[in-house]
């Protein structure tokens, strides 16, 4: 009986002594963290999206990618030629680059906030699929338009170069400028991507609203007609108009070469800040009810 005691006896104290030693803490990591850590996962996730898009846009174009210096090149010639011959617009010094900037820097804007509204409502079936971070939808497709924009600025060259306006130091300020349209446009897209998904009729109601706002900018009308509105308080709304600043700072650097005026800097600052603060807090407080209705 001893014998048989002593091998149980053994085993208990072992058992023991391994109960009061200190655990060694176990790491796991999930396939997906070890091959992206969770600080790199959403910028994969993003380029790849980006990727996608760029893709799935010219897939089966035979001129491709050119469609984007082309499509802007193509629209100022058609309104150049229209606002100059009929509304007689062609006393705006160098107007065809006054023209072209304005278009473009509208083009990221409608582009980006159209298709960031959507994109939460476009990633449902991936959503209900695949656990990600929401917001990497919306700001994917401001980061796309801004692709497009950055080839849009050959187009800006070619205009340049016909009208004969060289390039100057001043245009060092252009990135800036579209920089905080960046961060106003992911602000609205994360703001209008969270309303989508519980009010529908905002998509149709955006169209409008787009249409009536590049009419209050000045993208193809001369900047003085402003002084020509005859209620003061709607001279005041078309200034403080977002897009107005964003225009004519990219004007002021590009077309002017001068530099823009503190109050249209630092209401492009002020917008960017307050549009990404609210899309943000927007966005957060309902991202987790969006499974409910998409």
């Amino acid at each position: 009986m001893a014998s048989n005691t002593e091998p149980a006896e053994k085993d208990a104290a072992l058992a023991a002594q391994e109960a009061s030693a200190p655990a060694t803490p176990v790491h796991t990591t999930s396939a997906r963290d070890a091959w992206y850590p969770a600080g790199k996962r959403d910028l994969f996730i993003l380029r790849e999206l980006v990727t996608k898009d760029f893709k799935l846009k010219y897939r089966r174009s035979v001129l491709g990618v050119i469609w984007s210096v082309l499509n802007p090149l193509l629209m100022m010639i058609v309104m150049s030629l229209v606002f100059s011959f009929f509304l007689r617009y062609d006393n705006i010094e160098h107007y065809p680059l006054y023209l072209i900037v304005a278009n473009i820097t509208w083009q990221v804007f409608s582009d980006s906030t159209n298709a960031g509204m959507m994109s939460i409502i476009d990633a449902a079936p991936l959503l209900k699929k695949v656990r990600v971070k929401k917001f990497v939808f919306p700001v994917e497709k401001v980061l796309f338009s801004l692709v497009n924009f950055l080839f849009s600025l050959i187009a800006v060259f070619v205009v340049m170069l016909w009208e004969g306006v060289a390039p100057t130091p001043m245009m060092l300020l252009a990135p800036l400028c579209i920089i905080l349209l960046m961060f106003f446009c992911v602000g609205l897209s994360l703001f209008l991507s969270a309303l989508a998904v519980f009010f529908r009729d905002l998509v149709h109601l955006w169209s409008v609203l787009l249409m009536a706002w590049m009419y209050a900018t000045p993208l193809f009308w001369p900047v003085s007609m402003i002084e020509q509105v005859p209620y003061a308080f709607v001279r005041t709304l078309m200034y403080v108009n977002p897009m107005y600043n964003f225009v004519t700072f990219m004007r002021d650097t590009v077309v002017y070469a001068t530099m823009p005026p503190s109050s249209v800097v630092l209401s492009c600052v002020v917008w960017a800040a307050v549009s990404l603060a609210l899309g943000y807090w927007v966005f957060r407080a309902n991202e987790r009810r969006f499974i409910l209705f998409i």
